[in-house]
C-alpha cells in the first residue's frame, strides 16, 4: 500500500522544479497521510490530476469507505493541481473543500480524476470527481487554494526538496 509509482509530468516542468533542487514525483507524492492511505498519483498536470486509493484500510465501521478518505483524496488531488498551475514561485494552500458522498464502496479501487474549474493568479478552483471500479460515482468534491507566494522558509518543509 505504501509503495509510490512514477508519476507522468509534463518535462517543462520537471526541468523547472529540478532547477531549483526539488524531486517532483517525491513532491507530488500525496504525502505522509496519502501514504498510509494507500494514494497512488498516475498522472499530474495543471489539466488534469488522476488518482487511486483502495477501500481497504480505509472504512467507517459500516464497511464502507470513509467521507473523510473521500476526502483526502480529494484534497489530495485538487492540490496537485494547483500547485502546478502555480508554478514553482507560487505554494497551493486548501481554503475550502467539499464533497458529496453520492453511493456507499465496500471493496476495491476508487479513482479520482481532478479537472479545473478555475485557474487563476491567487486561487485555483478543481472539481473533483471519484468513481468505482465500475465508473459509477462514489464522491464529486471541489476544492479551492489559495496561491501564495513561496517564502524562504517553506523549502525546510517540502519533502523531497532540495533544501
Amino acid at each position: 500500500m505504501g509503495e509510490q509509482q512514477q508519476v507522468r509530468f509534463p518535462q517543462e516542468v520537471i526541468d523547472e522544479y529540478a532547477a531549483l533542487g526539488v524531486d517532483l514525483p517525491a513532491l507530488f507524492s500525496a504525502g505522509h497521510l496519502g501514504t498510509r492511505m494507500g494514494v497512488q498519483i498516475l498522472e499530474a498536470s495543471a489539466e488534469k490530476v488522476v488518482g487511486t486509493m483502495p477501500v481497504e484500510g480505509n472504512t467507517q465501521p459500516y464497511g464502507l469507505l470513509h467521507g473523510g478518505a473521500s476526502a483526502v483524496l480529494a484534497e489530495t488531488l485538487g492540490s496537485v493541481g494547483s500547485m502546478l498551475h502555480g508554478g514553482s514561485s507560487k505554494i497551493a494552500v486548501g481554503v475550502d473543500l467539499n464533497c458529496t458522498h453520492h453511493r456507499g464502496v465496500r471493496s476495491g479501487l476508487v479513482t479520482g480524476v481532478a479537472t479545473p474549474v478555475h485557474r487563476g493568479r491567487s486561487t485555483a478552483t478543481y472539481e473533483i470527481v471519484i468513481s468505482d471500479e465500475q465508473g459509477r460515482r462514489v464522491c464529486s468534491a471541489r476544492l479551492t487554494c489559495l496561491l501564495r507566494d513561496v517564502n524562504k522558509g517553506d523549502a525546510a518543509h517540502v519533502q523531497g526538496s532540495g533544501a
